[in-house]
């Protein structure tokens, strides 16, 4: 073949596989980590009876989210015998939604920086919402199973590991609630203290980390941080109450490329890779503050204080600005839009509602468990009960609309997504809100699933995969 007619083949071999590529949805809330799945077309009406292309039941319990490979789906899964299931409003405090409300009155419209920035303290009471204290007396077995996207099949289970844990979690937690992460030719699979795990698609394994850190989580609630990547390296945030530390591998050999210490505290935020027009930093929440840090070195770039409260929910990022928050079960929790190109300590100061680099803050608006959406100019964030959404100006952090309320919604665990232009709101009942884009409310419709949710979907192409407490469910 000459090389006048090789190259407009590879061109289209090109697209093809770009195209392809596209539609894949890679690592917790997708290309970006932002959970906008830009023009997908997957369906935006479901329920038992339609567009459920299939759906399979998926062993143990874990409420990591699904990813999705090219012609491949893979979950991650924890197996043990008599295992007790989450069941809906079981309350977690700084973990999940939880069976209570938080402080009234305490979101916009008020006027931002209106208060100081508050949170939860350690031993104010919080009763059922704790977590257990000792591991259980059982083993489990660690799995990474993937099946095949257009059927559900499943075409391989590898268990990465087996024993008993030995660190405590929630009854509504799971011990595989981190979600994998693939780089297209290798999946990484986090299980907290079980350890780090790289295989290749077909289900070799290439090497692991049995563990990196057992560590005591704030009161026995688990873990739940995903891994994230950037180029060849892989990224684990470790926060706990004995040693905290963000670690950097690579993610070929899983070799420690460098270890930077952090603040004892746990935290259940994933590490967010910020691609702005000057640089690319790894942000990390937890401790008490929002960090920036090199990818290629650990040095940090740039803290901001007044962080109270649990850092659960992982920031978002558009049009160079970063928005995040923390959660708090009785409000004070607050909410920030950063500028690109920080440095130093950025923190406001007494009084203060913005600085060079901080836009805007509300002190009572931070997000609970379900992460924050950005898209096309507009921030959106969702209450844990009361069902209810607010939408801002990104860049002026001036609410559009505020508190409206989705009919009938419960907790919102499960982050939000947008695709074709509307937003979907899937709560832990099952029951998914469609709203639609932009400055003014309008709901457009609502589905429903039998099911428990708590992880966040996948968008890959024209299908949705949602994971329930029992089942993977296929969208198309």
């Amino acid at each position: 073949m000459t090389l006048r007619r090789t190259m407009p083949l590879l061109a289209c071999l090109a697209v093809v596989f770009g195209a392809a590529r596209a539609a894949d949805w890679p690592q917790f809330r997708g290309p970006g980590g932002g959970g906008d799945a830009g023009d997908a077309k997957a369906p935006a009406e479901w329920g038992p009876d339609k567009n459920v292309q299939w759906k399979v039941a998926v062993p143990g319990v874990a409420w990591s989210s699904p990813i999705v490979v090219g012609d491949k789906v893979f979950v991650t899964t924890a197996v043990s015998d008599k295992q007790k299931k989450p069941k809906p409003g079981g309350g977690m405090g700084g973990m999940g939604g939880g069976g209570f409300k938080p402080g009234e009155g305490g979101k916009p419209p008020f006027k931002p920086g209106e208060g100081k920035p508050g949170g939860f303290k350690p031993g104010g009471g919080m009763g059922g919402m704790f977590g257990n204290q000792k591991p259980p007396d059982a083993v489990y077995r660690w799995q990474v199973v993937c099946l095949d996207r257009a059927t559900g099949k499943t075409l391989w289970t590898q268990t990465a590991a087996e024993g008993k844990p030995t660190i405590p979690t929630h009854s509504t937690n799971t011990y595989a609630s981190e979600t994998p992460v693939s780089d297209g030719e290798r999946v990484y699979a986090y299980f907290g203290p079980a350890g780090l795990y790289c295989y290749d698609l077909a289900g070799k394994l290439i090497w692991k980390k049995g563990e990196l850190a057992s560590y005591k989580m704030m009161f026995g609630f688990g873990t739940g941080s995903s891994p994230a990547l950037d180029g060849g390296r892989l990224f684990v945030q470790l926060d706990n109450e004995e040693k905290s530390a963000l670690v950097a591998l690579d993610k070929k050999t899983g070799d420690e490329l460098w270890r930077t210490e952090r603040d004892k505290g746990s935290s259940w935020s994933t590490p967010f890779v910020w691609k702005t027009k000057a640089r690319t930093e790894l942000v990390c929440l937890g401790g008490k503050k929002a960090r920036s840090y090199d990818p290629a070195t650990g040095k940090q770039l740039w803290e901001l204080g007044g962080m109270e409260g649990g850092s659960s929910a992982t920031p978002v990022a558009g049009d160079d600005m970063l928005f995040f928050g923390t959660s708090s079960p009785f409000g004070g929790a607050p909410l920030f839009g950063v500028k690109a190109g920080a440095s130093g300590d950025i923190s406001l100061k007494d009084g203060k509602t913005s600085n060079d680099f901080v836009a805007w803050f509300y002190p009572k608006a931070g997000p609970y468990m379900a992460s924050p959406l950005f898209h096309e100019g507009y921030l959106y964030v969702l209450e844990p009960r009361g069902g209810m959404i607010t939408c801002y100006e990104a860049k002026t952090g001036k609410p559009a609309y505020s508190r409206e309320r989705l009919p009938g919604a419960k907790g919102f665990t499960s982050s939000p997504w947008v695709a074709g232009g509307k937003l979907f709101c899937l709560d832990e009942d099952g029951q998914c809100f469609v709203v639609k884009a932009g400055p003014e409310f309008k709901l457009l419709g609502k589905n429903k699933l039998d099911e428990m949710f708590w992880s966040t979907p996948a968008v890959a192409g024209d299908a949705l995969l949602l994971r329930g407490v029992d089942h993977l469910y296929c969208v198309k």
